[in-house]
């Protein structure tokens, strides 16, 4: 099964920073953790560099991999390496989700996402989800697309703009 992250959802952190995934983003994290049975908590990897601005990514544990091994493959003369590594390796760190779909967000991740308590959204990405503090996603992703599609003529069809 090739899961993908899709859809958006808004989900409560409180002041300990427990949450919950939501549960088709756990379907995924499920599929793509090749140690997780049923009764098992999930593993995956978050990632919270600092060019990630006011957001930070989750990635399943076979997604994560698949990024690392990219950069691996870099050749050690690319004077991007050593940055990209410590923006999507060193600035990342596990992230356990347990049977039920609670997982807690550490407080360096509550700070990046300016946040202590309160509503975040969670946005799928396909390959990963991101996690942002609930009005900055408004502003700095859904703005945008409205602007976007306030340029498009009626009926537009987004796909239109997508290579076969």
């Amino acid at each position: 099964m090739n899961l993908k992250f899709t859809g958006e959802h808004d989900q409560k952190v409180d002041s300990k920073g427990r949450m919950s995934i939501p549960a088709d983003f756990r379907r995924v994290l499920e599929s793509g953790d090749p140690a997780w049975s049923q009764g098992l908590p999930m593993q995956c990897q978050i990632v919270y560099g600092d060019h990630l601005d006011g957001r930070i990514q989750v990635y399943t544990a076979v997604e994560y991999a698949k990024v690392v091994e990219r950069i691996q493959n870099m050749p050690d003369s690319d004077s991007n390496k050593d940055s990209i590594i410590h923006l999507i390796v060193t600035q990342s760190e596990p992230l356990t989700v347990d049977k039920d779909g609670r997982a807690v967000l550490a407080m360096k991740h509550r700070e990046k996402l300016d946040i202590t308590d309160g509503m975040l959204s969670f946005r799928g990405r396909i390959t990963h989800f991101e996690i942002w503090r609930n009005d900055n996603y408004k502003a700095k992703v859904k703005a945008p697309v409205e602007k976007f599609l306030a340029d498009k003529p009626e009926n537009f069809n987004p796909l239109s703009l997508v290579g076969s």
